[in-house]
């Protein structure tokens, strides 16, 4: 069986599965695969809260990291949703020792762009400047079908 990174995003975009119900699956699990979401601004909401059950739910992690991880996340779902055009995009939670890795990938391969900030009245082009900030790390790896924009965050170990 193919990890979900090695999914073609072909697979990740058929119409059948774009339907409202795709909005609550039952049991998603992004951290035992990714989790495909159609391309609408509502699916930021449920992506918020998987990340957010994941980190402090299943993992038990602070209340600070988890609120920044659903900040992000909501970040990086409205770029995908808002620019890269296509009817889903997938989520994915990893943890390993003492990091956590979020992905967030569509089958775009234009790459985002962090934008100075200079006036905080802007509304919007904040986004990456919230990951940039609030993230250990963060980056982008392009697919043969598009690409992944994570963001990674050291967790204390135990």
């Amino acid at each position: 069986m193919a990890a979900a990174a090695d999914t073609p995003m072909r697979d990740l975009m058929r119409e059948d599965q774009l339907t409202d119900a795709a909005l609550e699956p039952v049991g998603a699990d992004p951290s035992f695969r990714e989790v495909r979401l159609p391309a609408r601004p509502e699916s930021a909401g449920l992506a918020r809260r998987l990340t957010r059950e994941q980190f402090g739910t299943r993992w038990l992690l602070s209340a600070e990291l988890t609120e920044n991880a659903v900040l992000l996340v909501s970040e990086l779902v409205g770029n995908a949703v808002q620019h890269a055009g296509a009817p889903a995009f997938g989520l994915r939670i990893r943890r390993r020792r003492g990091w956590i890795r979020v992905e967030v990938r569509d089958p775009s391969r234009a790459l985002p762009c962090l934008l100075p900030v200079r006036e905080m009245d802007v509304v919007s082009g904040r986004g990456l400047f919230l990951v940039d900030t609030l993230a250990d790390r963060w980056g982008v790896d392009l697919l043969p079908l598009g690409k992944s924009v994570w963001f990674e965050m050291r967790t204390a170990t135990r």
